[in-house]
């Protein structure tokens, strides 16, 4: 391509430096998120680890009922689709039978701390060696908006129309504190992906659950604080601003529980 100087004289137009591409570990494909979701930032920060680690080729996923439903549109990897809440029971097999593959189930607020909570306590208590990632976004994003177990207190939903009421609904439950307390979690974070430094560190935690059930290492989740614009009825700005002001304040960031690291066999 040609273009004019300013003297009128004809120069080579330079290609623009390509600075930005699709990570091999996802499709190319449109979205069925809502604008301001942040499953799709989680997604490639997944993809990307599991890219980076080379482990691509190996690496199975196990999705539940919830947003994510449709994951195995984007990502490049073999898929299982499990009942809802159910993805720890299965990932527990898929590990069992392929020992060496890397398995990772992929998991709402509503799934995973709901119709799930027994499954993920039980997986982690006897340390089965898979990595859950936690999409925590305080509600029910799929079916219609209701209050989940991790809603914030005076949070309102489309079941909680005047907000959360702790003395009728409890307290939002803390998953990520709670499993720590158990014997076979080994690694427990807490990240969020509302400002471009926490999505930095988000890679970095999700890197170290994977690496760690790569060492052989027990149990592994990283819970990430996602925003629901359509669910909280919000903008996606204001979205991420409710991330950090509200559901961090709750729910703090930091590395929860970081076991010494043992080497097993397979």
């Amino acid at each position: 391509m040609q273009d004019k100087t300013s003297k009128g004289q004809l120069s080579v137009q330079q290609t623009p430096e390509k600075i930005f591409a699709i990570t091999e570990g996802l499709q190319d494909t449109p979205t069925h998120y809502c604008p301001g979701c942040h499953h799709g930032v989680i997604h490639r920060l997944v993809a990307e680890v599991v890219a980076e680690l080379d482990v691509l080729n190996k690496t199975i996923l196990v999705e539940p009922v919830g947003c994510s439903v449709l994951a195995h549109n984007y990502f490049k990897m073999d898929c299982v689709q499990a009942a809802h809440g159910r993805a720890p029971a299965v990932a527990t097999a898929v590990k069992r039978v392929h020992p060496d593959a890397v398995v990772f189930t992929y998991q709402g607020d509503g799934d995973l701390a709901a119709i799930g909570c027994a499954e993920i306590i039980h997986a982690a208590m006897r340390g089965e060696r898979f990595t859950t990632i936690f999409v925590n976004n305080a509600i029910y994003g799929m079916t219609g908006g209701q209050m989940a177990p991790t809603t914030l207190e005076g949070q309102v939903t489309a079941t909680s129309p005047y907000g959360r009421s702790g003395a009728h609904a409890g307290a939002p439950i803390r998953m990520s504190e709670m499993l720590a307390t158990l014997d076979g979690a080994k690694y427990v974070a807490r990240v969020a992906v509302n400002t471009p430094a926490n999505i930095k560190k988000a890679k970095a935690a999700i890197k170290e659950a994977f690496a760690r059930q790569l060492r052989g290492d027990g149990f592994t989740i990283v819970e990430v604080l996602s925003a629901c614009p359509t669910g909280w009825g919000m903008s996606p700005v204001a979205a991420d601003k409710f991330v950090g002001e509200s559901l961090m304040k709750y729910f703090p960031l930091g590395t929860i529980k970081a076991a010494e690291v043992e080497t097993h066999g397979a």
